[in-house]
């Protein structure tokens, strides 16, 4: 299981330490708002994260997007504000990977186009635009990716 997360905004939710216990791997999809977001992240479980629109431009710890390869799918995460305004249409349309993790806009959403999927887990840090606080988690099982959006306190 892997941990899915964006948009803290340098505030760590204590219901994200329930929400992603178990994972074995947490993606942050930027606006990580500080180093201290990814040290205790990395209590649960090792942290791979990007940069978002508000983190410092110089921070080489947080590259612009990450790809990696899980249980033979691949999976790319950036910010999404690389597109404007992030979509799962203009994300498919860029980006070919089998799951493309994205932040931005704060609003949890999963959405397939065949075998592919597009994952926002939400908002994690200050509540913003009225929407709830959430992280998801996704499980790849035999090449199939699936995802559960949590919300969080």
């Amino acid at each position: 299981m892997i941990g899915l997360i964006s948009d803290t905004h340098g505030l760590l939710r204590a219901g994200v330490h329930q929400a992603l216990a178990g994972v074995g791997l947490i993606l942050h999809a930027g606006d990580v708002g500080g180093h201290e977001i990814v040290d205790e992240l990395k209590m649960i479980a090792p942290v791979k994260a990007v940069h978002g629109n508000v983190d410092p431009d110089d921070d080489p710890t947080l590259p612009p997007a990450v790809t990696l390869e899980v249980g033979g799918l691949m999976i790319h995460m950036s910010h999404g504000n690389e597109l404007g305004s992030p979509t799962p249409q203009k994300l498919f349309a860029v980006y070919a990977a089998d799951v493309i993790v994205y932040g931005h806009t704060h609003r949890a959403l999963v959405q397939r186009s065949g075998s592919r999927l597009t994952v926002n887990p939400g908002g994690a840090g200050p509540l913003r635009f009225g929407l709830p606080p959430s992280v998801a988690v996704l499980t790849i099982v035999e090449g199939e990716a699936e995802v559960d959006i949590i919300e969080i306190d």
